[in-house]
């Protein structure tokens, strides 16, 4: 049974700035889920269910795809269910979506991601959580003033939840540490990263001007203010600029800086995906067909490679190469990622022994790669990301009228993910 993409629509990326922004990852998704459902033929309450990648959802957001769904009016007997597989949840609820379809459980299915990385939590240390422990079980006033006095202020040291989210326990290292092993392994310099971060906003910045960006939403935060497009990239920006910016992850030896990695950043994106019988039931418009989706695994210490892994599985099954693929999302964790990506499958040395084949896999035509930016100027909320390469495929598909896309996505942990769509506009 095939599966098809019908709509799309995404928040702006708004970068965070030091402090948590306006909205809530549940607002997000509801805002982006609200102006793609007002658009349709069919009541929120005909979709078969709602699935949403979410990495670091609130402490009141439990199962967060639930809670936009009954916002959304989707009704009390709607199912809702929320996916979690780091950088790649977004992918991870469409792949989810279009298993289930094509068990013939639903129609008609609202997937995608939402992630606020402003709102990642700040939690007690060990020793404060134990120190509370101890309070509450006192008890006697004798008691609890022992325990009082056994307080020491490095109690309040925070937890970073957001630092320890973005770091792999397996292997002990941050996604900057390993984007830097990424970068030593393929002899990546760091004018070849500061160049494709350049790229990013030079890209993005294009595809403003030329309103490619229509499947953004504008949305309102309680405090009256609008946002309209995404507040990451920089226009100003120059490779003098970044050559300026120090190494942020190693800074003694590396090249990896805040300039050539993604940004923290708040934003959700949403997508409808259905079967024939809906679209012909609601006389529903097709943008594209889902033709395969891969996942694999990568050494952790080299997540950024993910990629490599899955679109080499993938076209392989498709008995297809590279040069079968007219527009690539390759999502830019960090420019060494997407430059190591490109290495590695040029390389006959990495593809004979990792990828067990007899030379090289072949070149990707940067050309034809994140053709209006990526992540680098836009940020990269892991909830959303995967859905937002998703949809931005879709977009550039139809706009170049061309066959055939991959996106793809490196996965924190290391993990890879790859979604094969091809450009239709009917059933």
């Amino acid at each position: 049974m095939d599966v098809y993409i019908v709509d799309g629509a995404r928040t702006p990326f708004l970068k965070a700035r030091a402090k948590p922004g306006p909205f809530a990852a549940a607002d997000l998704a509801v805002m982006a889920g609200r102006a793609l459902l007002t658009r349709q033929p069919f009541l929120p309450s005909d979709l078969g269910e709602v699935i949403l990648g979410c990495v670091m959802p609130s402490a009141d957001e439990a199962n967060i795809a639930r809670i936009v769904a009954l916002r959304l009016g989707c009704g009390k007997a709607m199912p809702a269910w929320t996916v979690q597989r780091n950088c790649a949840s977004g992918m991870q609820s469409i792949d989810s979506a279009v298993k289930d379809i094509m068990l013939g459980r639903h129609d008609l299915v609202l997937a995608g991601g939402t992630e606020a990385m402003s709102h990642a939590p700040l939690l007690f240390n060990q020793a404060m959580t134990n120190w509370i422990g101890n309070f509450s079980s006192a008890k006697t006033m004798g008691a609890k003033a022992k325990v009082m006095l056994q307080f020491r202020p490095y109690f309040f040291a925070p937890v970073i939840a957001l630092l320890k989210g973005l770091s792999d326990p397996t292997v002990n290292l941050s996604m900057g540490k390993t984007a830097e092993i990424v970068a030593y392994r393929f002899g990546i310099t760091r004018e070849q990263m500061d160049e494709f971060a350049l790229r990013s906003h030079q890209q993005v910045i294009e595809a403003q001007d030329k309103h490619y960006f229509a499947d953004v939403v504008p949305i309102f935060s309680n405090q009256g203010e609008c946002f309209v497009a995404d507040d990451g990239v920089r226009r100003d920006t120059t490779l003098e600029k970044l050559a300026a910016l120090k190494p942020y992850f190693d800074k003694k030896f590396g090249s990896v800086t805040a300039g050539n990695s993604s940004q923290i950043t708040d934003g959700a994106a949403v997508l409808l995906l259905a079967n024939k019988d809906a679209i012909k039931k609601y006389k529903l418009p097709v943008l594209a067909r889902i033709i395969d989706t891969q996942w694999a695994g990568v050494d952790p210490a080299e997540m950024g490679l993910g990629p490599v892994y899955a679109s080499t599985k993938l076209l392989q099954r498709q008995k297809m190469g590279l040069s079968d693929i007219d527009f690539w999302e390759i999502n830019e964790a960090f420019a060494a990622t997407v430059l190591g990506c490109i290495a590695a499958w040029q390389s006959d040395e990495y593809c004979r022994e990792f990828l067990g084949l007899n030379k090289a896999f072949g070149t990707l035509n940067i050309n034809q790669l994140n053709v209006d930016g990526g992540a680098i100027a836009l940020g990269h909320p892991v909830g959303a990301s995967g859905a937002r390469i998703v949809l931005r495929l879709v977009n550039i598909l139809k706009r170049k009228k061309a066959k055939r896309g991959m996106a793809t996505i490196c996965i924190g942990g290391g993990q890879g993910g790859a979604m094969l769509i091809e450009n239709v506009s009917e059933v």
